[in-house]
């Protein structure tokens, strides 16, 4: 099965720009790095959070995440865009989408959208792992919401996307993405939900193209 790779940018850990690409797929490759690279990683950061006496809250929200089950979940199903980040041969992020959901800002109500099921970063790259460490690439998660942006666009759906976040995530989704904070919803784990309205979204890929 073919997909399509467009070429894009990283930032290392010194802030400079290092070519990567995104693909508008998930594939036993992206599968692969995630069991051989993410979970030993994931492992090793565990034990030492553990050994530090680091409370349980404050563990990766997604360490139980199985990527391969999630993708088997959705196998054949219509609406369900993936994409995955690769840089220096090895994937560095991973997203599903879902392109059937509905708006629940009130100005946006029923609207279609795409709701953004996962999103994570390599444990390599994220810094709520790394005592105050610099990420080994900083960018992904912006690079993975601008691709469901544009997912909703080629949709119609004029950029409207909506997502629950774990609560490591809220500050991204909120500042850094400029979302729409629609509060804990008490049917779905009491996670918090955010949603682009066209508005935000443009305004988010624009501020990406500034930077």
């Amino acid at each position: 099965m073919t997909h399509q790779v467009s070429p894009i940018y990283l930032r290392d850990s010194g802030g400079a720009a290092i070519e990567a690409e995104l693909w508008d797929a998930i594939t036993e490759k992206n599968l692969g790095d995630w069991e051989a690279e993410w979970l030993p990683e994931l492992f090793t950061l565990l034990k030492q959070l553990n050994r530090a006496g680091v409370e349980r809250r404050l563990w990766p929200q997604s360490r139980h995440w199985d990527w391969r089950a999630k993708l088997k979940g959705i196998e054949g199903l219509l609406g369900q865009p993936c994409f995955s980040v690769v840089c220096q041969g090895v994937t560095q992020g991973m997203m599903i989408a879902n392109a059937t959901k509905r708006a629940r800002l009130q100005s946006q109500r029923n609207q279609h959208l795409v709701y953004v099921e996962y999103l994570e970063s390599a444990p390599w790259n994220r810094k709520t792992l790394l005592s105050g460490g610099r990420p080994a690439f900083g960018g992904i998660g912006s690079i993975l919401m601008r691709a469901a942006i544009e997912v909703s666009l080629e949709e119609e759906y004029k950029g409207r996307v909506g997502l629950h976040s774990l609560p490591q995530a809220n500050d991204f989704y909120a500042n850094t993405c400029g979302m729409t904070d629609l509060g804990p919803d008490a049917k779905y784990q009491n996670l918090r939900y955010y949603e682009f309205t066209p508005e935000q979204a443009q305004a988010f890929v624009d501020r990406g193209k500034n930077k």
